[in-house]
Formats: C-alpha cells, structure tokens, sequence
C-alpha cells in the first residue's frame, strides 16, 4: 500500500508521512461485530499505574475479529470488504460465510474483495487460508499462529509480519518467527496463509507529538530530569550524570546487560532465541 508525504505548511507536518487508505472498501464497520471498548489508562483493577505512559486518545471501539477459525472448517467464506481498525495496525476484511455468518479476519497482504477463503485441513494452500500447520507445505509464509491447540492466534499478527515454516519433526513444525527467533509449535496448531497486510507501515513518519497523543500515548521523560525522589537518575543541579555503573529503571533494576525473560515452560520449545547469529 503506497504512502503519502504532506506539504510542510508547518514544522508537523515536514517530513510526516501517512497512509493513503486505497484499500479500502468500506467505512463504517459491522454493527453487529463490535464491542464497547473503554480507556484504561494503563490501570489494573486496583487503579493501581501498571503500564506507563497510557491516556487520552481518540474514542474507539472494539472489532471482534475471529482468532480460531476452527468452528468454521470447510465451510468457504467470501471477502465482502476490507476495512480500517484502529485497534491495530494490520487492516481487517469483512467475511461473508454461506452460512450467513459474518466474520472479521485479519486481511493478509494480496487479498482482496470478492476473494474466497476457507478454513480446515482440506483447504487448498492460497492466501487467507487457515490450516493445521502439518497441511502446510515447508517454506510457506504464515501468520495468525495458534501456539495451544484450539485456543487462538497468538503470533504474528501486525502489519508486515510473517513467520516461515523450516521443517517438520514428528509432531512440531520448526517457525522461523519475524524475530529471528526459531521456535517449535505443535503441528495440530492453525496457521493463516501469507504475509500480514499494510506492509509500508513501518515506513510512517508522525511527524509530531500530537499523532501520538491521538493513539494515546502520553509523553516520556528522562530519569536524568526527574529528582531523586522519582528516579535513581535523578538529581544534580544542570545536565549531570547518574552516578551509577550503569542505568537503572525507575524501581531500582539494571536495564543494560540484564535479561527480562525468566525462566519458562516454554523455553524447551526455543531452538535460537531472537537476535543471534546463526
């Protein structure tokens, strides 16, 4: 999908750059496939800050969009129109069963209205196809990965994105995630045909705070500029340094040299972590 670059009428708008939406076909979404969605501001149930930086935001509501697709298998569906979700950077297409039943599905790149797409072990290998990931052949671009049996896509999801099947070892498929990471799945688990569509969108350019106000995301700030009492690298009259070997987040833990995963169950399944060389 091309991308538009805006006439520098102000210092916002040099140098942004945002989506020309030619794919789409549709405006208004599916009445009867939407949710009430409210802000959360970063708050858990205690009221408690538990992710920073969250508020405002333009209003939203939520697309219910089938993640399984099991209960579907066999039964072929056409691509009645593609559509803008706000609550995610790959676009949505509407699904018209012959059923009647209507559903959103992430569009993958190279779908288009009118299209056909079916789900389960006979489907045929096109894009938009979901199928366990032992039908599929080695090699083929998937996304919508399912990493528990039955229990929905979890994996490769946003826009751009594609994992690739290296091989099959009795019951796992070997995926070679976006990451980098190589990692085994259960081959019963479903997986969506091709690659996740609005592929330019990495390529935006906000170009000014505001754009990023409206996704609701409020502002970041220094620990450096913070006083002691708020941040371990806070204090000092002027630009000073923090006085520490090394960077610390706001409660106290390095954040260089230091990893984040612990140990889980699932690292078994783990043959290279993400961002080593091979």
């Amino acid at each position: 999908m091309p991308l538009k670059s805006f006439k520098p009428t102000s210092p916002g708008r040099r140098n942004s750059s945002g989506h020309t939406f030619e794919e789409i076909t549709k405006k208004k979404p599916e009445k009867s496939l939407l949710a009430p969605l409210k802000k959360k501001s970063g708050r858990n149930n205690k009221g408690r800050v538990t992710v920073r930086h969250r508020g405002g935001g333009h209003k939203r509501r939520y697309r219910i969009i089938d993640w399984k697709r099991r209960d579907r298998d066999g039964i072929e569906g056409r691509v009645a129109a593609i559509e803008y979700d706000p609550n995610r950077t790959a676009r949505i297409a509407l699904i018209f069963y012959t059923d009647g039943e209507k559903r959103y599905i992430v569009a993958p790149s190279g779908l288009s209205v009118d299209d056909r797409v079916m789900s389960g072990p006979d489907a045929p290998i096109r894009v938009g196809n979901a199928l366990p990931m032992s039908e599929i052949p080695n090699g083929t671009q998937v996304h919508n990965v399912e990493l528990t049996e039955g229990k929905g896509a979890q994996m490769v999801r946003s826009a751009g994105a594609s994992a690739q099947i290296m091989a099959k070892e009795g019951s796992y498929v070997l995926l070679r995630l976006p990451s980098g990471e190589m990692r085994r799945v259960r081959s019963v688990c479903y997986a969506t045909i091709g690659q996740v569509g609005n592929v330019e969108h990495a390529n935006i350019k906000l170009g000014k705070a505001g754009r990023t106000r409206h996704r609701g995301r409020r502002p970041q700030v220094r620990g450096s500029v913070m006083n002691p009492v708020d941040h371990p690298h806070g204090g000092g009259e002027g630009k000073a340094p923090i006085g520490l070997p090394g960077p610390k987040s706001p409660w106290g833990w390095y954040t260089l040299g230091r990893r984040t995963r612990g140990k889980k169950q699932s690292d078994k399944y783990i043959v290279r972590r993400r961002g080593r060389r091979r």
